[in-house]
């Protein structure tokens, strides 16, 4: 293969990669089966506190910085990380809401959700298992 297009191509594979589906999960025993786009951006920008069932939902989010997260905000909300410090500046100014708490990556999302109904977080799905529920796929 020509060298001149091998690292174009290279490059090319591993933005794909890194583009990997996001999903957003809920404990195996939470009841909820599916979610819209805009349920799960409500949730997660502090406009909604519940499930569509009326339970209490608690998001988690991934770190600050971390390309999930920035990746989850803009395909959920349309918003980037500026953005997203911008909202979150306003509502905790007017008491509105809280962010989400920020863990360390998919792994940690997915233990805690999956101890506890009330969580909703979002990993790739190369990190889904039967102890979570896929209930948004994020493209």
């Amino acid at each position: 293969m020509n060298r001149q297009l091998a690292i174009p191509l290279l490059l090319l594979l591993a933005s794909l990669s890194a583009q990997a589906e996001i999903i957003v999960i809920v404990s195996a025993k939470n009841p909820l089966r599916a979610l819209s786009a805009e349920q799960a951006s409500d949730l997660f920008l502090g406009k909604s506190a519940d499930f569509p069932n009326g339970s209490k939902a608690v998001p988690l989010d991934q770190q600050e910085g971390a390309s999930i997260r920035d990746s989850f905000y803009r395909k959920t909300t349309g918003k980037g990380p500026a953005q997203m410090n911008a909202h979150w500046a306003r509502m905790l100014f007017t008491g509105r809401a809280q962010p989400p708490v920020a863990v360390a990556d998919s792994e940690a999302v997915k233990k805690l959700v999956a101890a506890d109904a009330s969580l909703i977080g979002y990993i790739d799905r190369d990190e889904l298992d039967s102890s979570v529920r896929a209930v948004l796929s994020v493209h």
